[in-house]
């Protein structure tokens, strides 16, 4: 028996099956992803940091505990080994030099522009083997989904 055949009740058929679909692309992108990874040495958890960072000036490290559900102490050590591997650097506020700023490096950039790239890759090639027409279908669905998760 398939899991989506254990449909919950009350669960909207086309939001089980979209369900399905995210499980089954979450790991076949994540095992690309994970090749990737291994070759900079950097996790999972190391990585979304770096994403977060790479769409913002800098994180204090309270934003970083909170944007990756750490403590301050789990979050400093992220930080710790990505700023040993070149991907990250530590600043003083100027008003407060107890405040310290993490901001990613033209390195770090570069790794998550390479890896984004890499899943691009995987969704075009699934893109082309949809319909024609079907893309355009995704599209709003996709700015929904974004929209939603990045109020969360």
């Amino acid at each position: 028996m398939q899991l989506s055949e254990e449909t919950n009740a009350g669960v909207e058929p086309n939001a089980d099956r979209l369900a399905d679909f995210i499980m089954f692309a979450q790991r076949s992108f994540l095992l690309d992803l994970s090749k990737e990874l291994n070759k900079g040495n950097v996790s999972y958890a190391q990585f979304f940091l770096l994403g977060y960072l790479a769409n913002e000036d800098y994180l204090t490290m309270t934003d970083i505990s909170k944007k990756m559900g750490h403590s301050t102490a789990a979050a400093t050590g992220l930080v710790d080994r990505l700023e040993k591997l070149g991907y990250v650097q530590r600043l003083h506020a100027a008003d407060d030099r107890r405040k310290v700023m993490v901001q990613i490096t033209r390195k770090g950039i570069e790794m998550v522009s390479r890896l984004r790239n890499v899943i691009a890759d995987s969704i075009s090639q699934v893109m082309a083997a949809t319909e024609s027409g079907e893309e355009a279908d995704i599209q709003p669905i996709y700015s929904q989904l974004r929209e939603f998760l990045g109020s969360r």
